[in-house]
């Protein structure tokens, strides 16, 4: 028998890192809402702040938009802030 944790996402930390990956590209946030096809910015927000996640498409949107892996948005909840620190190479995280 496997005795392994499911893993889940942190929503918060995945927020935080969708906001400074958006943050690095210099983008608004009325620019990637725009760039998603959105009407508003309020999926964005919502993303941001930890209160939902990007669809698997919207998150291969913003992985083309940022210029990073899916997995470099996504964040566990295994993993450490300093490990989120090293993924995107930023000291500012």
């Amino acid at each position: 028998m496997i005795n392994l944790e499911f893993p889940t996402l942190n929503l918060k930390e995945t927020g935080n890192r969708i906001k400074a990956l958006r943050v690095r590209g210099g983008y608004s946030v009325e620019d990637v809402a725009c760039y998603m096809g959105f009407t508003g910015p309020q999926a964005v927000y919502k993303w941001e702040w930890g209160k939902s996640l990007p669809t698997v498409d919207n998150l291969y949107a913003l992985s083309k938009l940022f210029g990073v892996t899916i997995e470099k948005i996504l964040v566990g909840n295994d993993e450490s802030f300093l490990c989120n620190r090293k993924v995107l190479g930023t000291s500012y995280m």
